[in-house]
């Protein structure tokens, strides 16, 4: 049986991380957490770009014309959504999920989801790098074993066609 899985390494590859203004003092977090992932398993600051858009429902768009114009070998959604007292929190969060999904399914372009959907901002703050860790490093990992993995799968189908 041949395994394919990915290794975490973001060496030679270039990410661009696609972030929600709205909320920053928990995105900025989310930010420093995935640079500082990315780096540490062998990324160069200046293949790592940062795309800052107004809120997480912007993102989506973001990450297609990211993804559309080949600049990254990887993107990481980052963004924060904390309910309140109206409907909001569901349409938003859904819509950027199902959004973020579909560019995922047409481009191809490995795409990790980093949009915290929180209750309060105290639980925002504890994923974006306190008590529960933090989510825009687990982003970043996923990114890189999800592109290493995607590298291997399409080598697999040039050698298949040869």
């Amino acid at each position: 049986m041949r395994i394919i899985e990915g290794q975490i390494t973001a060496e030679g590859s270039t990410f661009a991380l696609v972030v929600s203004r709205f909320n920053s003092l928990v995105t900025q977090q989310l930010v420093t957490g995935a640079v500082d992932c990315l780096v540490r398993h062998g990324a160069k600051e200046d293949a790592i770009s940062a795309i800052y858009v107004p809120g997480a429902f912007e993102i989506p768009q973001a990450a297609l014309q990211v993804a559309r114009t080949g600049s990254a070998d990887a993107i990481i959604c980052l963004g924060c959504v904390i309910r309140g007292d109206t409907p909001h929190f569901e349409y938003i969060a859904s819509g950027v999920a199902r959004d973020l999904g579909s560019v995922a399914l047409q481009t191809g372009i490995p795409l990790t989801f980093g949009v915290l959907t929180t209750e309060t901002l105290e639980q925002a703050l504890e994923r974006a790098g306190a008590k529960a860790g933090n989510k825009g490093w687990d982003a970043a990992l996923s990114a890189m074993e999800l592109l290493h993995v995607s590298k291997q799968l399409h080598n697999k189908k040039k050698r298949a066609g040869a």
